[in-house]
């Protein structure tokens, strides 16, 4: 028996529906663009100078004035805007050129230079730290020496000890680690271009001594056998501002005035500000200005008699390069100057 039913195909036809057609690209693009637009619009309103902004309002004020103007573009290709003062229908606008230099405040300029002062002494004061803490012969001296920023500078401050004393008793003869310490010291104080002034202090036991030569005298020998190591350690001499001697008149333990620790030897880094005024003070009066560091004060005493002693010149590094050899051209004071064993 044939089959005689009818085969039938059923065929489904896919449509995109219309929300998925490409209309919409072109709409995003359209607000990409003026987005775009808007974000350049702004960064110029950012980034232009008030006379750019000047002139880019004179030309919507004024189009025609700009329009007929030399160049056809709002603000020229030399970044200087210019408008047309001929045509212009707002003559009331006007561009101000930008000065070509900007004054500074005295006052800013100063304190911005304090502040790099400031700066460099406290790297100094750094590095100082460092190379006390790293170099062996130096570290057994640390709680001798004292690092300390003060209103004139970086104040460096070597201290006696009880069992340790700078300088022989009585005397302006330096110990070889003082020596050392100042040596070692030298080459990095010199990195900067302050000028140091340097002092000595003694405690307050009276001296024992003829011919009037006394505290005073003492520290002021001190102080200048100080300045003679730090020249040997090629500190230049012409940045000594100043070599003084307080004797006891500035204690350091006022409770104790004789402490070991009350003798002692001064080096402060001077800011440019302190360095001016002991400039000042040194020149003050007729007499005339130099540029060279002032002698420093050495102690004088009759021929022949404890206390006395005369100036030395400084050393030469590149001369006497060794440790020894220096020690015997510094210590000056050795075999001129007879003290009493008792004293400081």
């Amino acid at each position: 028996m044939e089959n005689n039913q009818p085969i039938i195909v059923k065929r489904v036809k896919r449509f995109g529906g219309g929300h998925h057609g490409g209309a919409w690209k072109i709409a995003f693009a359209d607000f990409a663009t003026a987005m775009m637009a808007f974000f350049l619009v702004l960064w110029l309103m950012s980034s232009a100078t008030p006379e750019q902004l000047i002139a880019i309002a004179g030309y919507f004020k004024d189009p025609v004035g700009f329009s007929d103007s030399g160049s056809p573009y709002v603000i020229d290709l030399g970044g200087s805007p210019e408008m047309s003062p001929d045509q212009t229908l707002n003559p009331e606008v006007k561009s101000t050129p930008a000065p070509d230099k900007v004054p500074v405040d005295a006052d800013k300029q100063d304190a911005a230079a304090e502040q790099v002062e400031q700066e460099r002494l406290e790297m100094l004061l750094q590095e100082l730290q460092t190379k006390v803490n790293e170099n062996p012969q130096l570290a057994k001296f640390k709680d001798q020496i004292l690092f300390e920023i003060t209103q004139d500078g970086l104040r460096i401050q070597i201290m006696d000890a009880e069992n340790r004393p700078m300088f022989d008793i009585g005397s302006a003869r330096l110990k070889p680690y003082f020596e050392d310490i100042l040596l070692a010291m030298a080459d990095t104080i010199k990195a900067v271009p302050n000028k140091v002034s340097i002092s000595g202090h003694t405690d307050a036991t009276p001296y024992v001594g003829n011919n009037g030569f006394g505290n005073w005298e003492l520290s002021a020998g001190r102080a200048n056998a100080a300045r003679r190591a730090l020249i040997a350690g090629g500190y230049p001499d012409p940045q000594v501002a100043r070599v003084v001697g307080y004797a006891s008149s500035s204690l350091y333990d006022k409770e104790h005035p004789d402490n070991p620790i009350n003798r002692r030897i001064d080096i402060v880094v001077l800011t440019k500000k302190a360095q001016n005024r002991i400039e000042g003070d040194q020149n003050a009066g007729e007499a005339p200005k130099s540029d060279a560091a002032p002698a420093p004060a050495i102690p004088a005493a009759p021929s022949g008699k404890p206390g006395a002693s005369t100036a030395a010149p400084a050393v030469d590094a590149q001369t006497y390069a060794q440790p020894h050899e220096i020690r015997q051209k510094l210590n000056i004071f050795d075999g001129q100057i007879k003290i009493d064993e008792t004293k400081n």
